[in-house]
């Protein structure tokens, strides 16, 4: 039998600069960005009042709460980013770590976060999760 589940996204966006170390072009160079970010989360259970995965309004408050901490920053000044490259790809991998913790409170685990610096291309991540059958 197949695992069922259901899948939530929630989207919002952050201002902040950046330069892309090692870069071989102009993004090596400080400039700024729109940063848009899709969270998806998922679960397998329906709450038994409302049949809801979870509030809409609790998963973009998190998400806020992480986007904070990036927002009107230069991200090569505050960490992790002051040691790794502020890339779409990191800047996924930081928000989808720094989340995870908050929208567990809500019974729902972390599928994955893209990040876009156009509205034309993103980076995703997201970390595979072993299923164990017993």
């Amino acid at each position: 039998m197949a695992a069922s589940f259901w899948r939530l996204a929630v989207r919002s966006e952050f201002s902040a600069s950046h330069a892309l170390r090692h870069y071989q072009g102009k993004c090596e160079n400080p400039h700024g960005h729109n940063f848009s970010v899709e969270a998806v989360v998922q679960g397998h259970l329906l709450s038994e009042d409302t049949e809801l995965l979870a509030d809409f309004s609790l998963l973009k408050h998190d998400l806020k709460t992480v986007l904070d901490t990036l927002d009107h920053k230069d991200l090569n000044s505050i960490p992790p980013f002051d040691r790794i490259n502020p890339s779409s790809e990191n800047l996924s991998r930081h928000i989808y770590r720094a989340l995870a913790p908050l929208v567990a409170r809500h019974g729902v685990r972390m599928h994955s976060v893209a990040v876009g610096e156009k509205s034309a291309q993103s980076a995703a991540y997201f970390e595979a999760v072993e299923i164990v059958s017993g």
